[in-house]
């Protein structure tokens, strides 16, 4: 979208987040961290869905969204490499309950690829806030017109 705001993470993290929520993670200290980040990124992307979904970004003009939302893609990638190495870390294949396993490690693949896609959302915002965010589309346009 123009306004740099992706939620393909957004359904990664509910994966992450119900995943681990499955399983006997109050057991092991690691799951806590990886539960706290995929949920409150959850939270905080769901807010930003409806601040644009209500455009309220337009009322508050004064906040400069696109730095904004750069600087929330570029925390969460860094806190979902230290989910994905902690939750990748702690899978153990001689968990006592095997899907316990399986879910853990399907929640460390799903952290990796929602850090992968918040790391793309950086990028893209970054794009968007240095002003290099025009399409082919929109430049032929402003250059004909």
């Amino acid at each position: 979208p123009e306004h740099g705001l992706h939620f393909t993470p957004q359904v990664l993290g509910l994966l992450v987040w119900a995943l681990i929520a499955d399983t006997t993670y109050h057991l092991h200290a690691a799951y806590g961290w990886v539960m706290f980040v995929s949920i409150f990124f959850w939270i905080v992307t769901v807010l930003f869905f409806v601040t644009y979904l209500l455009q309220l970004q337009l009322k508050f003009y004064v906040i400069p969204w696109s730095l904004v939302l750069m600087i929330f893609n570029a925390v969460a990638t860094v806190l979902y490499i230290t989910a994905f190495v902690t939750c990748a870390a702690a899978v153990q294949p001689t968990s006592w309950r095997q899907w316990d396993y399986n879910r853990r490690a399907a929640a460390s693949f799903f952290a990796c690829l929602a850090m992968i896609t918040y790391g793309a959302s950086t990028f893209f915002s970054f794009r968007a806030w240095k002003g290099l965010g025009s399409n082919a589309a929109t430049s032929q346009v402003t250059d004909h017109a």
